[in-house]
């Protein structure tokens, strides 16, 4: 059966509308050597023989046994009543809910998610979410170019490598140009972004100036000094954040942010290769007509009962299309709603004590590892719940010990050629004391 609803008239229509012969023609920028061939399909197979070929492509995964590593997503414990309340199939939709009468409880579970994201940010508006935090740091800062109506955009060296390519790739599309500002990696160096590296960078083109706090080093950023640096050059300020600490570390929002962007992930969504996950964005309300995305607002109804409603829809792509505040129109809405239940299950005292057992085992991960004398820290400047560690050897050992089960964090190499023997290790409320002791062994018995 065909699904496909034109016609060949239809068909010949609009092509000869747009001006071209046939559909061929327009896959002609294709490079041949890499467009489809015929494709090599399997024959058919029954219900059973299916479960048995997926459980023998599960039996490939390797589950490692003790996990170090962070670099972005991190392993937290997960309630039982989130994944109780995101699977109540009232939320199984990925549907925008343009129709308030019938979308309420989706509407409500994303204003509390709002509301939660604000608390947390110290900031006035949060969007409804975005894909994950490298899309959201990239839309505030088209956000930030927007109401500066500047044409580049600065960003530390010290911003996860994998967010700062997805900047890149956003804004090559309209022509922004990004600098990045190098962080303080040399040898005995604090592993932060300098203020005078900063200040050098900013002048009357550069629209806003990008940290991440803490930042991929785990290093805690002087975002005040920062914030107030670029302020002076007229730019705005986009913190990207880390939410588990926002229990400790000072809010974006008192520090001087202008935009915030985060990956919520943390907050209630388990790990999984390549998500799905989801973006948080906060600003100032004066700027919230730049703000991209999704934006429930609450209101009355006729008879004066409480509603939730999408609002300022005019910003958005479905509404003026070229002249949008973003491309994209939808939002991550059931990981968003495993935040909003994440949060409301630990409560402000659970979310610190998660930081803080997080700071803790951190330290005793790299305290242990020091004393055993099988690695060092490589930054002087204060973390949070990750650190930088110079161990010998450190990409080879890191895959003989992923063979063992054991995966002791991101190695740095990669992404910081001048970091070469260094892994950035992570540790959670998850991790235990006999974690650090197999990490400590392992590293020891791989020279």
């Amino acid at each position: 059966m065909a699904y496909a609803p034109h016609t060949l008239d239809d068909r010949d229509a609009m092509l000869a509308a747009i001006g071209v012969g046939s559909v061929d023609e327009l896959f002609a920028d294709i490079p041949d050597s890499v467009r489809a061939r015929a494709f090599d399909i399997p024959p058919p197979l029954t219900e059973q023989e299916v479960r048995r070929e997926l459980t023998r492509l599960a039996g490939r995964n390797r589950i490692p046994e003790v996990s170090f590593l962070g670099a972005g997503a991190y392993r937290h414990l997960v309630p039982a009543a989130v994944m109780e309340v995101i699977g109540r199939s009232e939320f199984a939709t990925a549907y925008t809910p343009y129709q308030p009468e019938v979308s309420q409880g989706t509407l409500q579970s994303i204003y509390e998610f709002q509301t939660l994201v604000c608390e947390l940010t110290g900031m006035e508006v949060a969007s409804a979410s975005h894909y994950d935090g490298a899309t959201a740091t990239a839309e505030a800062a088209l956000m930030a170019c927007r109401l500066t109506r500047r044409d580049t955009v600065a960003i530390s060296s010290a911003v996860n490598p994998q967010v700062r390519r997805v900047l890149d790739t956003y804004c090559s599309g309209p022509g922004i140009r990004v600098i990045e500002v190098e962080a303080d990696i040399a040898e005995g160096g604090s592993g932060l972004t300098p203020i005078d590296a900063a200040e050098s960078s900013l002048d009357e083109h550069v629209a806003c100036l990008v940290v991440q706090h803490p930042n991929f080093f785990g290093g805690i950023e002087p975002m005040a000094e920062l914030a107030a640096t670029a302020h002076r050059h007229g730019a705005q300020f986009v913190a990207v954040v880390e939410p588990t600490s926002l229990a400790i570390l000072e809010a974006p929002g008192a520090y001087g942010a202008d935009i915030v962007a985060a990956e919520g992930q943390p907050l209630g969504i388990p790990l999984s290769f390549g998500g799905p996950y989801v973006g948080l964005m906060a600003a100032r309300m004066d700027s919230v007509r730049q703000m991209p995305g999704r934006l429930v607002g609450a209101t009355r109804d006729a008879a004066g009962r409480r509603g939730y409603v999408l609002t300022l829809q005019a910003r958005e792509q479905h509404i003026r299309r070229e002249k949008a505040a973003s491309n994209i129109c939808t939002n991550q809405a059931l990981c968003a709603l495993a935040a909003t239940a994440y949060l409301s299950a630990v409560g402000p005292e659970g979310l610190r004590e998660v930081a803080e057992l997080s700071m803790v085992q951190t330290r005793h991960a790299i305290s242990t590892l020091e004393a055993a004398g099988v690695g060092e820290r490589r930054f002087s400047a204060s973390y949070f719940a990750e650190a930088a560690v110079r161990i010998p050897d450190a990409k080879r050992r890191h895959a003989a010990l992923a063979e063992q089960g054991v995966l002791a964090g991101f190695p740095l190499e990669d992404a910081y050629p001048a970091l070469r023997d260094c892994l950035l290790v992570a540790a959670t409320e998850l991790t235990t004391d006999d974690d650090v002791a197999r990490l400590v062994e392992a590293l020891e018995a791989t020279p």
